[in-house]
């Protein structure tokens, strides 16, 4: 009996101490699709203001030489409750490869502090993160990462933004695929 345990204590051991496999990162063309679906958005204002509801619309498809993510949101917020402010914000973006695999650079990156935009993609295993940098006119940047990890269904969307060091709004959304 004691032998048993202590060659199940030695197997345990050496299964704990061999390096858990890490998982693979989707291909790119997992990702491709059209996909729907809303959200509830909270910012630090929520707690006096609410949560406002979020429509979403996200396309990801291949360029000729990378990928196209293009995403609409429609935001309900403000004005009469059974009648709010509608607005609509829109964004296409082109990635390109890198020599990092998994990782990819928007083809019309411009400098921030010239006022462009910076954009970056990456894949982790089923998530593809895209990231937004812009640095305003007083020097303080902001983040946008936007992480659409596959599911089952179709993709769940986290939004956050970052603006000099502090999160200002965070976005929870599920879509469902509704074409290839």
């Amino acid at each position: 009996m004691m032998r048993i345990k202590t060659v199940l204590a030695g197997l345990a051991f050496m299964a704990l101490s061999v390096p858990m496999a890490q998982a693979q990162d989707l291909p790119l063309k997992a990702f491709f699709g059209h996909y729907q679906g809303n959200g509830i958005a909270e910012s630090s204002d929520s707690l006096y203001f609410g949560v406002t509801m979020r429509d979403m619309d996200v396309v990801i498809e291949p360029s000729a030489q990378g990928f196209f993510v293009t995403w609409t949101t429609v935001i309900r917020q403000g004005g009469d409750p059974n009648n709010p402010d509608i607005r609509r914000k829109g964004t296409e973006i082109e990635f390109l490869p890198t020599q990092k695999p998994s990782v990819f650079k928007s083809s019309t990156a411009r400098d921030p502090l010239d006022g462009g935009q910076l954009a970056w993609a990456r894949i982790s295993e089923r998530t593809l993160v895209v990231y937004l940098m812009t640095i305003d006119e007083t020097g303080i940047y902001s983040v946008q990462s936007y992480a659409r990890t596959l599911t089952g269904e179709g993709m769940d969307l986290v939004f956050r933004r970052i603006t000099d060091g502090q999160s200002t709004r965070e976005v929870r959304a599920r879509m469902v695929k509704v074409a290839n």
